[in-house]
């Protein structure tokens, strides 16, 4: 089968992580790593976790164009090296990137093959709830990220796929339903090959 970029993103608390690492677990698919300048912490690993680069490398990187998306977070740059995505594609293998809402439309404008996929939640009410039993953030900063979910929802119409998040396992099965689909296209498939 041929390969395939995929995007998965969605507001936080949707369960996007969740549902990548039941895919990953699967072995079919491939995570790519970005690359940032923040610090590891505690456990994290050049190449597993990020790659951890310089300032000055990740400029180059992305004033070279060696970069399907990048963004600035608290001060450090976050981004995905090309290479290691095309070589995976290259290989056949099916590449997921977990990424916010802007990055992704930079990539399907630098790489229109690829396939977005946008989780959400049953509903905003359903996010709210999910975001106060984290625990892990403060009531201004839920407020905050149901704002940031509301603008990003109104972008779900440049996404090709949307997959509702109620069970993980159901969502799960949903994208690689998707994924199955969009490898089996005839313009992804090579000539000298059958699908």
């Amino acid at each position: 089968m041929s390969g395939l970029l995929v995007v998965i993103s969605g507001p936080s608390g949707a369960g996007k992580g969740t549902i990548v690492k039941r895919l990953i677990k699967e072995g079919v698919y491939a995570l790519s790593v970005s690359a940032t300048t923040r610090e590891p912490r505690t456990g994290e690993e050049h190449g597993r976790e990020y790659f951890f680069t310089t300032r000055e490398d990740f400029e180059k990187l992305r004033d070279d164009d060696n970069l399907l998306e990048h963004t600035i977070y608290l001060g450090h740059y976050y981004g995905t090296p090309f290479k290691y995505v095309k070589e995976q594609i290259a290989n056949s293998n099916v590449v997921i990137l977990e990424i916010e809402v802007d990055g992704a439309l930079q990539v399907k404008e630098k790489f229109p093959d690829s396939v977005l996929i946008f989780v959400t939640p049953p509903s905003l009410e359903e996010l709210e709830r999910r975001l106060v039993e984290r625990g892990t953030e403060d009531t201004a900063t839920i407020k905050s990220r149901l704002a940031k979910a509301k603008i990003e929802m109104q972008l779900i119409d440049r996404y090709d796929y949307i997959v509702v998040n109620d069970i993980v396992d159901l969502a799960a099965e949903k994208i690689n339903a998707i994924v199955t689909a969009e490898r089996l296209r005839p313009t992804r498939c090579k000539q000298e090959e059958l699908c």
